[in-house]
């Protein structure tokens, strides 16, 4: 564990376990709430065999449970920590880039309220992340200004009967990627706000497929 601001976990790449884009690529992993740094190591090893594995522990507690920012109420974000939150997140990323040699797309993966976190990343600080798959993501804030996502790749997986995270609010946080400039991809779950086995495979089949092969 390297001095990165967080409590976090970091396996290296396996040259031997994967292909080239799993060598050259870094999955940044933030935890559901209540979780911790070791929570989604395995998740992230199906999803792209061999490659780098970063997970930080949230700092923020509720009800003693660790999470990335503080919510007010159920769906109801405290945007100013959540920009405070997102800074220091981004801060983490730029120091583990260091600490751990890292080298190539960082992809982060987040399911729900994690998701949302990496998706003020997107928005609040551009480029900082090549890729993402965000399960159940919302639009959680809006940026004063419109970022360049250009040369950006984003997976969202939604659910079409997710009451949480409503349909409405994928295709509003899929317009506002698109107009950035990102290519954007939409994954749709037949059920909840759950994630089911067809995510994992719909993120594993789009994590691994080049750019060149993907068909628009």
């Amino acid at each position: 564990m390297a001095d990165v601001g967080f409590v976090d976990r970091f396996v290296p790449a396996h040259p031997e376990s994967g292909g080239e884009a799993a060598v050259s690529s870094t999955l940044l992993m933030p935890h559901g709430t209540g979780g911790d740094e070791t929570d989604l190591i395995y998740l992230g090893s199906k999803l792209l065999s061999g490659a780098s594995l970063l997970s930080p522990r949230g700092k923020v507690l509720e009800h003693g449970m660790p999470r990335f920012f503080r919510r007010l109420a159920d769906g109801v974000f405290d945007l100013e920590d959540l920009k405070l939150r997102t800074r220091e997140l981004a801060g983490f990323i730029e120091e583990a880039k260091r600490a751990y040699r890292l080298r190539g797309n960082i992809i982060a993966v987040g399911y729900s309220n994690e998701a949302n976190i990496a998706a003020s990343l997107i928005l609040l600080h551009p480029g900082i992340l090549a890729r993402a798959i965000l399960f159940r993501a919302m639009v959680a804030l809006v940026p004063d200004g419109a970022p360049n996502l250009n040369g950006t790749r984003f997976l969202l997986a939604r659910a079409r009967r997710d009451h949480i995270a409503s349909p409405t609010q994928t295709l509003r946080l899929f317009e506002m990627f698109q107009t950035a400039g990102a290519d954007v991809d939409i994954h749709w779950h037949e059920g909840c706000h759950e994630l089911g086995q067809d995510d994992i495979d719909a993120a594993r089949k789009w994590v691994t497929t080049p750019d060149n092969n993907r068909v628009h």
